[in-house]
């Protein structure tokens, strides 16, 4: 018996983003399809990409993942095929699976570079995969599964805390712990555990750093918005934090990107571009706490997670690793699962999209 049966291919599945300067606009139309923006809008965003030459810093850093993730599960000593794909750019996730084709797998797992539940972490990838098998039109189509979300486990969380303890020694004995995610809209969160998942993340993290920063204030806030004016998201949003917090007297910040897993767009963009202009503007030092990337502890946690879903499948009892009083997310999502919220009408004056995001 080989560890990862009954799998036989390992997929990544990640948000995508543009390559090139011609790419960008088609890309943003992708991720704003039938959300009713203006195209003028979409030009307006699609400038943030002018300052890094058109490109997404998520794609090398996915093709970065996918390498590290081979070494270690050949180091557990697993050789399996391990394709990536993205919902909303090359390589699409049909053209992962038509990368697996010629060693035929009967059964897939995927890791989602998602750590947290929601519609647009979780939902939206499963049925991206399940449109891309339904289009195959063949009845030995493989079986894809995704692997659980991973906000509280270890080999997210000690990667965190270290960038964290990092940040926090380039930075002033009272700065104020500042951690951020992506923005959803509150019917969506209304519907999930995004939020209750993000703050155990937190406090987590809090608790790793030891008693010498028990005491020091933390926030969680949000950052990328996307949506209608009028229509609720999740807030306070990180700029308007950061003002908050400094009419108050604070006088120096680390920001810790917990929603998100690598250095992309909406962390280059929306914290190392715009709320650091914010910061200077407003006098506040600011010193941002790096995402875990191909940290080997988180590579090591893709390994591990994948393991244990295989001996799961076998009808064993592996452990499932988990920090904190919550527990182990389920492997199988429940049909009504974080439903996709009801879309308002399109507006004129929705503020600019999001960029790329995991």
């Amino acid at each position: 018996m080989k560890l990862l049966d009954p799998y036989d291919a390992i997929m990544l599945v990640s948000f995508g983003g543009p390559e090139g300067p011609e790419d960008v606009l088609p890309f943003m139309e992708n991720v704003t399809r039938g959300r009713g923006i203006p195209r003028e809008r979409l030009v307006e965003v699609s400038a943030h990409y002018d300052r890094f030459g058109g490109v997404s810093p998520i794609n090398g850093q996915n093709r970065e993942l996918v390498a590290a993730m081979g070494a270690a599960f050949a180091r557990a000593g697993v050789e399996v095929p391990i394709v990536w794909g993205n919902r909303n750019w090359h390589p699409y996730i049909p053209e992962a699976l038509a990368e697996l084709r010629p060693s035929s797998p009967r059964r897939i797992l995927t890791f989602v570079t998602s750590a947290f539940s929601s519609a647009s972490g979780c939902r939206q990838y499963r049925e991206d995969i399940a449109r891309a098998l339904a289009a195959l039109e063949s009845s030995d189509a493989p079986r894809v599964d995704k692997l659980r979300v991973f906000y509280n486990h270890p080999g997210f969380i000690e990667p965190m805390v270290t960038n964290t303890l990092t940040a926090l020694a380039q930075s002033s004995d009272d700065a104020e712990i500042v951690f951020t995610a992506h923005s959803i809209p509150q019917s969506m969160a209304d519907t999930s555990d995004y939020v209750v998942q993000l703050l155990d993340a937190c406090s987590l993290i809090i608790s790793g750093l030891g008693m010498a920063h028990a005491r020091r204030r933390w926030n969680l806030v949000y950052q990328s918005r996307s949506g209608a004016p009028g229509q609720p998201w999740l807030e306070p949003d990180i700029s308007d934090h950061l003002r908050s917090r400094r009419a108050a007297g604070a006088a120096a910040v680390v920001v810790v990107p917990v929603g998100f897993v690598s250095d992309h767009m909406e962390v280059v963009w929306d914290l190392d571009t715009q709320a650091r202009e914010t910061a200077d503007e407003i006098g506040l030092a600011m010193v941002r706490a790096a995402t875990v990337g191909t940290d080997p502890r988180f590579v090591d946690m893709i390994v591990g997670l994948a393991l244990e879903r295989a001996a799961s499948e076998r009808g064993e009892r592996p452990e499932r690793v988990a920090l904190g009083a919550r527990g182990a997310n389920h492997d199988v999502c429940p049909l009504d699962c974080c439903p996709l919220p009801t879309r308002p009408a399109a507006a004129v004056g929705r503020p600019a999209p999001s960029a790329d995001r995991t």
